[in-house]
């Protein structure tokens, strides 16, 4: 439990701020946080843990995870480095719907004005081949298939060799069309089997196929856009929808249309790839295009090699209670 009352405490900076959530988390401040047995009490007291069920019954779902990469880049074009990052492009347009239809809540519209409409923004492939975001480059680096599981995580950092300094790239907006998963590409082309399709499986396809690379790309019509952010403290892990930095192996990307964004999270699934239970208190922090439906987990592994690993490999089955405030009714 102590492992976890870090990241509540990031998620109460928040949600203190809420009257459903204003006690709870201003009683935690008084909370020993040293002490499992407070800590424990303190959720037990205070909160219900109510278990997330669909819509057709089904108490399970997927979990995968995620992690920060870090790549190889430089300020400037040149030698290896020819793979841009964006930034916004100018012509991006993003509205928030939720004013004027309060069931859209959470839901952005993003496309591009022409005249007095808004149309669907470029896909992948037409941001590949535009001159719109001509630029809009906010780094370059020297992989593009790194590049590309780069948008997937969200965030990452990079390792710039002129300045010698490694910044954090991190998640700025999105081109608005819907995230499609490459590795359900290559299943549904007999190209991969569904155990294969691991982040560490597509990159060895895309190894052995290059001339197929930007077919498997393209499949994905979703872009992701950066901004730069400083890295004074390399422990601490990049923000995620909360608005607060997400910690390594506490910290979950969830569907905030079924788990409220902040909440503490039970988690009962399996370690990646393996039948060894995991069950752990994580915070709901964080949001992607991928995570999808009610019973959706994006497990955060942190940074690194071993990170990584992990995340590549993670596809388990889980369940999930959601613990909301005594006083706040259950969804």
């Amino acid at each position: 439990m102590r492992a976890a009352w870090p990241a509540f405490m990031a998620s109460c900076g928040v949600l203190v701020k809420r009257s459903d959530w204003k006690e709870s988390c201003t009683i935690a401040r008084q909370v020993n946080a040293d002490s499992d047995k407070a800590i424990r009490l303190f959720f037990e007291t205070f909160f219900v843990p109510n278990q997330v069920v669909a819509a057709d019954g089904a108490n399970t779902g997927l979990v995968t995870g995620y992690y920060e990469p870090l790549l190889h880049g430089a300020r400037k074009r040149g030698g290896p480095y020819q793979t841009p990052l964006y930034k916004v492009p100018d012509d991006l347009v993003s509205v928030d719907l939720s004013g004027v239809y309060p069931e859209l809540k959470n839901m952005r519209l993003r496309g591009k004005l022409v005249g007095k409409k808004v149309i669907p923004y470029a896909t992948r492939a037409d941001i590949e081949r535009a001159t719109s975001v001509t630029g809009k480059e906010l780094l370059w680096v020297d992989d593009e298939v790194e590049a590309f599981f780069l948008q997937v995580q969200g965030s990452g950092r990079v390792q710039l060799t002129d300045t010698q300094e490694t910044v954090r790239v991190a998640y700025a907006d999105q081109n608005g069309h819907p995230y499609k998963s490459i590795g359900r590409y290559l299943v549904d082309k007999g190209e991969l089997t569904l155990s294969q399709a691991s982040a560490q499986g597509i990159k060895a396809w895309i190894a052995g196929h290059p001339t197929r690379k930007d077919e498997l790309f393209n499949a994905n019509p979703s872009y992701v856009f950066f901004k730069e952010e400083r890295l004074p403290d390399p422990k601490v892990g990049p923000k995620g929808a909360l608005g607060v930095p997400l910690t390594p192996q506490r910290s979950v990307a969830i569907d905030s249309r079924y788990v409220p964004l902040g909440a503490p999270v039970f988690l009962s699934t399996t370690q990646a790839n393996s039948d060894i239970p995991m069950q752990r208190l994580v915070m709901a922090q964080d949001t992607g295009g991928a995570i999808r439906g009610p019973i959706r987990v994006d497990y955060f592994f942190g940074f690194g090699a071993e990170a990584a690993e992990n995340a590549g490999r993670m596809k388990q089955s889980g369940a999930v209670w959601v613990l909301l405030p005594k006083q706040a009714p259950a969804r």
